[in-house]
């Protein structure tokens, strides 16, 4: 799954590794778009997961009239103690002239667990944002400053607690300055062209006890332009171009990838037609991604996909679905050229410089259903990879220098792989009457995943099913839920098997509306049972595990 912002890159090192925390606020975004299918090749190849689209808002592309924002403050206890406090204000002359300015400050103490402490799990983070457009019947063009600051612990190094020593902490800044702009019916009626270019200078150092362990560093400069159409026929097409140019580096004793640019350049086009109760969906698009280390190893990748999906409405309740995808991936950087330990993962990782583009084809089937009493879809699909890249355990250990403490080694590999799995979710409406809004929605996913040759693949997340009961009245909301996650024993050689969990919640809000202005206060509980809780798909699941029993409670302002 890619996550971009805004149609861009988020540009940091988090798909470098598990620990390092995506520059990127839910709670500051207009709308979280997850794409699937041919949609999903706006915005890059390979993401046969989909593609997170998270859309902030802080350049806005329609008229401001008037002053409008959000804000909310809320406080943890229980086993997480700490306190997070964040805004949103969007501003304008209702003539064009918009401007926004966001930000959050968070603090998060080392939490506990149903066994202790989880040591060195603290979060202190602020960020913030500026933005301005100038936006009408023509169009809209706009720029936006961010920055993003983040100290936070990675609970797989605490240290020696008992001798004051300080474990691995990770200490992160990015800078992100963004340039967007819309013409609207450029080409004639319904057509349309956009154009985003972004700058990012990222720095993330992982810091052992005091001393400055690696420090990553992110510079990259990216951009793209998108024509739409709507031709006769019903056709509604989009075709564009991205390009980005970026050099990432880790300097210091534990550096394992060697300073690397990197050259991308894609093409990329869909198209859209509805035919009475028939609607298709195709896409298509070719990269060029090239690398360059300062060691002289060099590769060039050509990756291309093409994705064909369509819906069939049976009648007013039943809709058919369908998705056939060819997706081709590059290699990432530290996939080829990784050498060297990797503390904040606990592991040695040994890149492979001569892997191959990754290629997968999968096909998707979905049916769903709508009465004004429930609402259900399921899907299941099969996916067969040729040269899945993956990190395998070697069994082999790296040791430190004069000491007997070692990391496990594991490689960059490849090889063809068989993913197949379901999904489905229901949400019946029990009851709408005086007493309010009853709800209860059922989901439930599994993924299966194995090697042509034999065995399973490694860190592939478990079952799961759930339920939640929702209430919403006039003024109140509320639900509680579970959401049960089954052992994981399917695992790769050298990997351990994980225990399942049932993981309860509960949250109620009580919203007041008081003219132009809005209140809401609210509490939520997580993990009431207090379950020994570990995610199988982390590196550090042995040594880390999710809170306890915890609370928090909360006001939000809307105006």
């Amino acid at each position: 799954v890619a996550i971009v912002s805004g149609g861009l890159a988020t540009q940091d090192v988090s798909t470098v590794s598990q620990d390092h925390s995506p520059a990127i606020e839910p709670f500051l975004a207009d709308q979280i778009e997850v794409l699937k299918g041919p949609s999903t090749l706006l915005y890059g190849s390979g993401a046969i997961g989909g593609v997170v689209n998270v859309v902030d808002g802080r350049i806005a592309e329609t008229p401001v009239d008037g002053l409008s924002g959000r804000a909310e403050v809320r406080f943890d206890a229980g086993d997480k103690d700490g306190n997070t406090d964040m805004f949103r204000l969007d501003a304008g002359n209702g003539s064009g002239l918009s401007i926004h300015a966001d930000g959050v400050y968070r603090n998060l103490n080392d939490y506990d667990t149903p066994k202790g402490r989880q040591q060195n799990s603290f979060v202190d983070g602020k960020s913030g944002a500026i933005g301005a457009s100038m936006s009408g019947d023509w169009g809209f063009v706009g720029a936006s400053v961010s920055r993003f600051r983040d100290t936070y612990g990675n609970p797989g190094e605490p240290g020696d607690i008992a001798a004051g020593e300080r474990g691995v902490w990770l200490d992160m800044k990015q800078d992100r300055y963004e340039l967007k702009g819309g013409l609207n019916d450029p080409f004639g009626e319904g057509s349309g062209l956009r154009y985003s270019f972004g700058h990012t200078d990222y720095e993330h150092t992982e810091w052992e006890g005091d001393e400055p362990g690696t420090t990553f560093n992110k510079r990259a400069n990216e951009g793209r332009v998108e024509a739409s159409f709507e031709f006769g026929g019903g056709w509604k097409t989009a075709f564009g171009v991205q390009g980005s140019d970026s050099t990432f580096s880790a300097v210091g004793e534990e550096a394992f990838v060697p300073k690397t640019d990197t050259r991308a350049i894609g093409v990329f086009g869909v198209a859209r037609n509805t035919w009475g109760r028939f609607q298709a969906d195709l896409g298509a698009r070719v990269d060029q991604v090239k690398y360059e280390t300062e060691t002289g190893l060099s590769r060039d990748f050509h990756p291309g996909s093409i994705s064909l999906s369509g819906g069939f409405r049976l009648n007013e309740q039943w809709r058919l679905t369908a998705n056939l995808d060819h997706a081709e991936r590059a290699p990432a950087e530290e996939e080829l050229f990784a050498d060297g330990p990797h503390i904040a993962t606990l592991s040695y990782e040994i890149g492979n410089p001569d892997l191959k583009k990754e290629a997968a084809n999968q096909v998707e089937l979905g049916l769903n259903y709508q009465n004004s009493w429930v609402d259900a879809k399921v899907s299941a699909y099969y996916n067969r990879y040729n040269d899945f890249v993956y990190l395998a355990d070697t069994g082999g250990q790296w040791y430190f220098d004069e000491e007997d403490e070692y990391l496990p080694i594991r490689q960059w590999s490849q090889a063809d792989a068989i993913f197949h799995g379901f999904e489905g979710e229901a949400t019946f409406h029990l009851a709408n009457n005086d007493t309010g809004a009853w709800d209860l929605r059922v989901f439930g996913d599994t993924v299966r995943a194995r090697l042509d040759e034999g065995g399973n693949l490694p860190r592939i997340a478990p079952s799961r099913f759930g339920a939640q009961f929702r209430w919403e009245a006039e003024r109140w909301r509320a639900s509680l839920g579970a959401t049960r996650y089954d052992k994981q024993d399917k695992v790769a050689e050298g990997e351990t098997p994980t225990d399942g969990y049932t993981m309860v919640d509960a949250h109620v809000a009580y919203h007041v509306d008081s003219g132009s202005t809005a209140w809401e206060v609210f509490l939520d509980g997580n993990n009431l049972t207090n379950q020994d809780a570990r995610v199988h798909t982390s590196f550090l699941k042995d040594d880390v595990m999710l809170p306890g029993r915890n609370a928090s409670f909360g006001v939000r302002l809307f105006f």
